[in-house]
């Protein structure tokens, strides 16, 4: 499994809702969790490892050594509240950070690997890590959500750094 890069046209793809939870499903998340734990990323959407459906992967609480996998399969944001500035980057831009604005606070729905729906109220990390999983499965980059400006220089930055290949191979 690997991680898909910033050019790589599956990442601007909407993905396709997730028809039946199943064991190929499972197994898919289990790779993509160990995939994000050895990469030390704090989350990680289908379509960043080629699997253009509507399912990710968070865990913020790995940051302080206590992993709390959160799965997100078929996600909705209900409700969304409140601002905070946080600077992000994204395991399909390596190396580029900027601050990015989101909603503070986040009232979610979505299904479980047992298929069954839960409803999920998120703040903080939580919630800015969801949004940003979130862009992903809809054909959204964190870098999208910068000034004109900012994203012109991005593109410079991306030209002198970006990897030679469109994946990230851990």
């Amino acid at each position: 499994m690997k991680i898909l890069l910033y050019g790589h046209p599956i990442l601007r793809e909407k993905s396709q809702p997730v028809k039946e939870i199943n064991g190929e499903l499972k197994k898919t998340i289990e790779q993509m969790a160990e995939l994000m734990y050895k990469v030390k990323g704090l989350g990680l959407a289908a379509n960043q490892v080629g699997i253009p459906k509507r399912f990710f992967i968070v865990d913020v609480a790995q940051k302080e050594g206590n992993p709390q996998l959160m799965v997100f399969i078929n996600p909705e944001i209900l409700e969304a509240q409140g601002k905070v500035i946080y600077e992000e980057g994204c395991l399909s831009i390596p190396g580029y950070y900027a601050k990015i604005e989101r909603f503070s606070q986040l009232f979610i729905r979505a299904y479980d690997l047992d298929g069954k729906p839960f409803e999920k109220e998120l703040s903080g990390l939580s919630a800015i890590a969801f949004q940003h999983e979130y862009d992903h499965i809809e054909g959204i980059l964190f870098i999208d959500r910068l000034s004109l400006l900012k994203q012109n220089l991005f593109k410079r930055w991306w030209k002198k750094h970006k990897p030679k290949s469109l994946f990230y191979d851990s």
